[in-house]
């Protein structure tokens, strides 16, 4: 009997992990696709993504809401001080990282997006390091050698390579290691008490949209103003399609933060790590079959390097947590640095309240 019990929760939490996994692979390939799709017919990226910014700020609100409800405690409320000297930094670089990454969708092939993309753990292991967050030591050195020369080569004589496009995902991508950076030490500050990522996002939200609308005003406002699909409207319906096709990539983006932070609680961010270079993999086999991206052999060569490095370092990761004797590794950076970074010092609160898994910022 207890055998059979031992098996039926084995099973149980295959299946779990598994049907975790495919939703989070739902919400992760489907927004990337997604945005590349609804750019093809809408060239303004930066109005999407911050669109896409309000939809979260908007479900964010709603989950403090309905978790502040149902514990009857009320969620943490920063002060204008501590907002805009402590949360300012991290909002504007996440924004940009963001921005940036939607922009380059009018250039780039998915493939490419997605390789360069992948190399954002290279910049955010060179700041850490910078900050002192990491010691130097020469499997990191490896590490980034790694990836840096899988970038290079999948990059090199590429059939569809934009420098335009390009720049600006290398841009996100080193905008993203003073992203997590900036993250990990602002999650580090307990007395803040953002360590719930309902409630990082929450205040996240609306210093990003404010730190992206001088770019979009720039490089987007006159357009989008005289656009016949936006302020310019001729046909009702043609516009509610397009805010409507905008208000559903919102979702999606909050979709994938729901889904990775849900998988991570229920399982461990070690999981997350390497569904994520499997996604990786799903991600450029779907872009050559569905979209017709042309990947040579060289380059498919320098995508497993890229990903042989990550591997190393998610490896390295959990053996050090291993080694240390402790908890889950929490810390290993994988394709999605930014749920591990958040889980960093609410482990201890996890089996306190349930509302601690709830969403957490994962966009693009």
């Amino acid at each position: 009997m207890g055998r059979w019990a031992l098996d039926v929760a084995f099973v149980w939490k295959a299946v779990l992990t598994l049907g975790l996994v495919l939703l989070y692979y739902c919400f992760s390939i489907g927004i990337t696709f997604y945005n590349k799709w609804l750019t093809k017919s809408f060239h303004f990226p930066l109005f999407m993504t911050m669109l896409h910014l309000a939809v979260i700020f908007l479900f964010s609100a709603l989950s403090r809401a309905l978790v502040q409800c149902s514990s009857h405690r009320a969620r943490v409320v920063l002060s204008w001080a501590d907002y805009l000297r402590r949360v300012a930094p991290t909002a504007l670089a996440t924004a940009l990282d963001v921005g940036l990454s939607n922009w380059s969708f009018l250039y780039v092939t998915v493939s490419l997006y997605t390789m360069t993309k992948s190399s954002a753990v290279l910049f955010i292991l060179i700041f850490s390091l910078i900050f002192k967050l990491e010691e130097l030591r020469a499997a990191l050195v490896l590490v980034v050698l790694l990836i840096a020369g899988g970038l290079f080569m999948f990059t090199y004589k590429s059939t569809q390579f934009n420098l335009e496009g390009f720049a600006l995902v290398l841009g996100a991508s080193f905008i993203g290691g003073i992203r997590w950076t900036l993250t990990q030490m602002l999650l580090q500050k307990a007395e803040l008490g953002l360590q719930n990522p309902i409630d990082t996002m929450f205040h996240l939200q609306p210093l990003m949209f404010l730190g992206l609308f001088p770019l979009f005003a720039v490089f987007e406002g006159l357009h989008l103003s005289t656009s016949e699909k936006i302020f310019r409207f001729q046909d009702t319906g043609l516009l509610l399609r397009v805010l409507g096709s905008l208000f559903l990539g919102g979702i999606l983006a909050f979709g994938l933060g729901f889904s990775e932070f849900l998988l991570v609680s229920r399982t461990s961010s070690l999981t997350l790590s390497i569904a994520g270079i499997f996604k990786e993999v799903c991600t450029l086999l779907l872009a050559a079959h569905l979209l017709g991206d042309q990947i040579s052999l060289l380059n498919w060569l320098g995508f497993a390097l890229c990903l042989s490095g990550i591997s190393l370092h998610v490896a390295l990761k959990a053996l050090h947590s291993r080694g240390d004797g402790g908890p889950k590794p929490l810390k290993g950076l994988g394709s999605s640095p930014d749920l591990e970074l958040l889980l960093r010092n609410s482990q201890q609160e996890e089996g306190d309240n349930e509302e601690e898994y709830f969403v957490a910022q994962g966009q693009q």
